[in-house]
Order: C-alpha cells, then sequence, then structure tokens
C-alpha cells in the first residue's frame, strides 16, 4: 500500500481511480482506498493543516511520487488534464512528463510503448 497524505481523501481518490481505473474502498472522511483487481493499493489520508509539495523545489519536497507508464505521451496527457490534474511548469526531460494531482502531489507519465 502507498499513501498519500491530502486535505481531501475522497476528491483525491476520486481522481487516481479516474487516472487507473481502479475502484475507491474504506472510503471514510479521513482514509480512502483505491484498489485495482490485483496488486498495490493508493490509499488518502486527511491531513490537518495539510502543506503540499513545491515541485521541484526543496522547501517543501515532493518527498514520493508516483509514475505511470502510458504508450503515448500526449494521449495520457490530455487524459490526466481532463480528470483534473496539472503540467508542472518544469518538464525536465523527454520520456516522460510530470503533472500536479488535484492536491499538488507530483507524478509522472513515463513513456513506455510496451503498455497498453
Amino acid at each position: 500500500m502507498f499513501a498519500l497524505d491530502c486535505p481531501d481523501p475522497r476528491a483525491l481518490a476520486a481522481f487516481y481511480a479516474a487516472l487507473t481505473g481502479w475502484s475507491v474502498f474504506a472510503d471514510d472522511d479521513t482514509w480512502v482506498e483505491v484498489r485495482g483487481d490485483a496488486g498495490p493499493v493508493l490509499a488518502f489520508q486527511r491531513v490537518a493543516d495539510y502543506r503540499a509539495p513545491q515541485w521541484p523545489t526543496a522547501e517543501h519536497p515532493q518527498q514520493a511520487h508516483l509514475d505511470f507508464d502510458v504508450p503515448d505521451l500526449d494521449e495520457g496527457e490530455a487524459r490526466v488534464l481532463a480528470i483534473g490534474a496539472r503540467k508542472a511548469a518544469v518538464q525536465p526531460g523527454t520520456t516522460f512528463r510530470v503533472f500536479l494531482d488535484p492536491a499538488d502531489h507530483p507524478f509522472c507519465l513515463v513513456l513506455n510503448p510496451e503498455v497498453t
């Protein structure tokens, strides 16, 4: 399980459920989980006075981030923007793109032509 702190666990779980195609479980005001048929679980935990990461600065570091393989970066970008992500101002590579989820956690779409 991988848990992310956030101000609104239901909203962030809905975002990642839309991104991954997984389902929402263990839904309450302080803890929400998103799961697929097998494998990892993403959890979202309400934190009072949440301070969002400020990627790529060290003042409020990202601490951790998620990478998602996609077969096409442009199509992946359109999809995550449509569900509420924002493209990060700094884009340090050409085979991946950095985005911010609704709670400002950075995550990457990574080009992998072998995934479907």
